[in-house]
This record gives C-alpha cells, sequence and structure tokens, in this order.
C-alpha cells in the first residue's frame, strides 16, 4: 500500500509522512512539518499563541495536544489539515478481508460521467429499482451502527453507483431520497476512518440529492453528515453554522412533536455542540446541550429513528465529548464510567469508550482508559483499530509503560493491532 506523503529527513533520508505502515506521533509530525516550513520552534510557538517550551514539550511526546482546535491552529500556522497532523488514515486490514476498498469507493464518487450529462450523456445501463436500493441502504446503516465498517466499505462502491442510476433516472423524490441516504452513509464511514476529503465529496452529495428529496427530514439527515465531514477537517465554524441553521430550518417545516423529527433536531443539536466544544465556545455549547436535552426530554426515551440513537442518554455521552473537547478532563474521568450507554447503538457505545479511555489516559489511568478501549475493541474492532485518536492515545501509554513491559502484554497487543508501534 503506498504512502500519501513523502518527505525527507534532516540525514536526506526518505521518510513516510501519511499513510499505512506509518508510526510517526503528533508531535513528531509537527517537528516534521515545522522544520520543512523553516520554522523555529520560537516562530511556530508565537504563531498559535504558545511558548517555545510548550512546543517543544509536544514535540518531544512529554505532553500531549488534549484539544482539537489547538492541533486546527497548528495545522493552519504549518499550512497542512488536521489529518496531516494525526497522521490519517492507517488502514488495518482485517485477518479475513485483507485488501481495503477505500480505492474503490473513492472511484465510485469520482466517476467521470457524474461531471457533465451533457459531455457523457445518459447511462441507461445505470438503470435500477428504488426499493432493493432502500433496502440495502438500511442493511448497510445496521452495519455501521454495529461498528461492521468492513462490510460497509465492500458494499458502498455498489451502493453509489446505484445512487447515481437513481439520480439518472430522477423518476421520483425517493430516488433523490434514498441517494442522499447513501451518500450520508458513505460519508460518515469514511470520516471515521480518516478520509477527510472523500467524506466531504460524499457530504456534499448527500446534501445535493436531499435538496432534489424535498423532504424536510432528508436534508436535516444529510445536514448532519456535512456536518460531521466539516468536522473532520477542522472547520468548526462552518460546521457550526450548517447545525444551527438546519436545525432552525427544520422546526419551521414539521411537527415538533413528531419523534422522527425530534430525533433529527436533537442530533444537529449534539452535533453543533460538539462542534462549538473543538471551538472552545463554552456558551455555546452549553446553550446547544441544553436545546438538545429539552429535545430529549420531549421525545422520552432513547430511540433510533432514522438512525440517530438520539434520547436521554445519547445526551449525556455527548455531554461527556463537549466536555473533553473543552479540557474538562476531571469531569468525564468522575462522570463517564458511571452512564450505562449499552443499549444503544455500538457505535455509539465505542466513541463513548474512546471518549472516556482518552480523559483517563490524559491523567496517566493508563490501566483503567486499557480496560475501556479492550472492551470497545471487543464491540467493534474496526472502529477502534482505524481511529486516529486511539492510535494517539495507546502510543501515550506506551510511552509511559516501563521498558520491562512483556510484547505480549495487552496494552503491546492493542498497539500492534492499531498500528500505534511498529
Amino acid at each position: 500500500m503506498s504512502l500519501v506523503q513523502r518527505g525527507w529527513d534532516g540525514a536526506g533520508t526518505v521518510v513516510g509522512v501519511r499513510g499505512a505502515g506509518d508510526h510517526f506521533s503528533v508531535g513528531e509530525r509537527i517537528a516534521f512539518y515545522r522544520r520543512r516550513r523553516g520554522l523555529t520552534q520560537n516562530v511556530l510557538a508565537g504563531l498559535v499563541g504558545r511558548s517555545e517550551d510548550w512546543l517543544s514539550k509536544i514535540e518531544r511526546g512529554e505532553r500531549p495536544i488534549r484539544r482539537l482546535d489547538v492541533l486546527a491552529d497548528l495545522a493552519k500556522a504549518l499550512r497542512i489539515t488536521i489529518g496531516d497532523l494525526l497522521g490519517q488514515p492507517v488502514l488495518v486490514e482485517d485477518q479475513q478481508n485483507q485488501h481495503d476498498d477505500v480505492p474503490a469507493i473513492r472511484d465510485a464518487l469520482m466517476a467521470p460521467h457524474r461531471l457533465s450529462r451533457t459531455l457523457f450523456g445518459r447511462n441507461d445501463d445505470l438503470s435500477v429499482d428504488v426499493g432493493p436500493v432502500v433496502s440495502l441502504t438500511e442493511l448497510a446503516w445496521e452495519d455501521f451502527q454495529r461498528g461492521r465498517l468492513d462490510r460497509i466499505f465492500s458494499v458502498l462502491p455498489s451502493l453509489i453507483a446505484s445512487a447515481q442510476a437513481l439520480e439518472e433516472s430522477a423518476e421520483s423524490r425517493a430516488s433523490w431520497a434514498a441517494s442522499a441516504r447513501i451518500h450520508h452513509l458513505a460519508a460518515t464511514t469514511l470520516a471515521k476512518v480518516g478520509e477527510s476529503d472523500l467524506a466531504w465529496i460524499a457530504a456534499e452529495r448527500a446534501m445535493q440529492a436531499a435538496d432534489q428529496a424535498d423532504d424536510p427530514l432528508v436534508l436535516a439527515s444529510a445536514a448532519r453528515a456535512g456536518a460531521h465531514a466539516l468536522l473532520s477537517v477542522g472547520r468548526y465554524d462552518d460546521a457550526l453554522t450548517l447545525g444551527v441553521m438546519a436545525a432552525d430550518w427544520l422546526r419551521e417545516q414539521v411537527n415538533e412533536e413528531d419523534p422522527a423529527a425530534l430525533s433529527l433536531l436533537g442530533m444537529l443539536y449534539l452535533r453543533t455542540a460538539v462542534a462549538a466544544a473543538r471551538h472552545q465556545d463554552r456558551g455555546t455549547t452549553t446553550d446547544l446541550m441544553t436545546r438538545a436535552a429539552s429535545t430529549a426530554e420531549r421525545l422520552g426515551r432513547d430511540a433510533n429513528l432514522w438512525q440517530t440513537g438520539f434520547g436521554p442518554t445519547n445526551v449525556e455521552l455527548h455531554g461527556l465529548s463537549a466536555a473533553l473537547e473543552l479540557g474538562d478532563v476531571d469531569y468525564v474521568v468522575g462522570h463517564g464510567p458511571e452512564v450505562t450507554p449499552d443499549h444503544l447503538p455500538t457505535e455509539r457505545t465505542v466513541a463513548y469508550r474512546i471518549d472516556v479511555a482518552r480523559a483517563l489516559s490524559y491523567l496517566a489511568h493508563d490501566d483503567d482508559a486499557l480496560t475501556f478501549l479492550l472492551d470497545a475493541e471487543l464491540d467493534a474492532p474496526y472502529l477502534v483499530r482505524h481511529s486516529a485518536a486511539v492510535r494517539e492515545t495507546v502510543r501515550a501509554m506506551h510511552r509511559r509503560a516501563p521498558v520491562t513491559a512483556a510484547r505480549g502484554s495487552a496494552l503491546m497487543g492493542l498497539a500492534e493491532r492499531c498500528r500505534a508501534i511498529q
């Protein structure tokens, strides 16, 4: 599998900077790009309003970067993306599935015939019935919520081709709605494994199809994909703007007592609350979390309408995520383990366990953090092993582990499975 980017180290040796088989820490990446830009530690630190000593410790791995907005500032100063600093994506092959279908998904999204109907005309060979496509899409969404991203990667290329065929025929609003759901699934899945640019393409297609579907719930659901994609590339202000606009619009279009509308509205609040937290806007975060809690109270239960998993428990979990982004680590460590989310979709419970593990790791409670990560891995190996946040957390824990730690330890095993170490 080829590296996405390559560079030179100080000795003139070619080194991989981003891609499979890469084991650089965030600090090492910052140092690499800083030197490539010809910046001193003092200059880069000044550009992000920090001290040279702070940056030196970051680059040496002695201090973690806990907040994504700080990472975003560093990426902006270095004129790169957050993904470049996180090292996304590292593709980890399943033992029973030794191939990577991301290139096939990329080919499907970037099919040349989509560029111009005038030049390429209609492709009548792609005609499909909307009913079976909808059924397959909903099954794929169920796999996503179970954390089975490997299955989704195998079906997404054909689902995207079906979505394109439905758009070609445009026989009904249902065709556009199906395309929106497929591209939403693609965007969310790709964002999970760090393919941020492809996630944005898919999210844009989801919203364009949703516009044509002329259904408020379809558009609100697609807006979740757009906000997710914007978050994945560090555009927190844009994610916040999109989410708030979509929520305000949805409230005007539907009966707010409709459980499906309440679920989508609540998830838009939660998504934008996380965006505000990553931007360190505590006031807006609190306001949006309050709106989400009120919406969950009106819904009255933990539901999973439109694959939202929305309800009071999901509000609790997003409250922990927002607190972690705001730097309230003690709160997450104190309250996180008390939550019981096992009745929610697996994807959501795994995200919760990763958040709590990160918080525990920040306080060097590594044994407890490892327990949370191993529990998450049991539930959804693919989600854990493809997570940039997990890789960085495991690297930090591995650096702190005693030199005498056995190679066969649980931490070492997880580090190897996540490709956090060589």
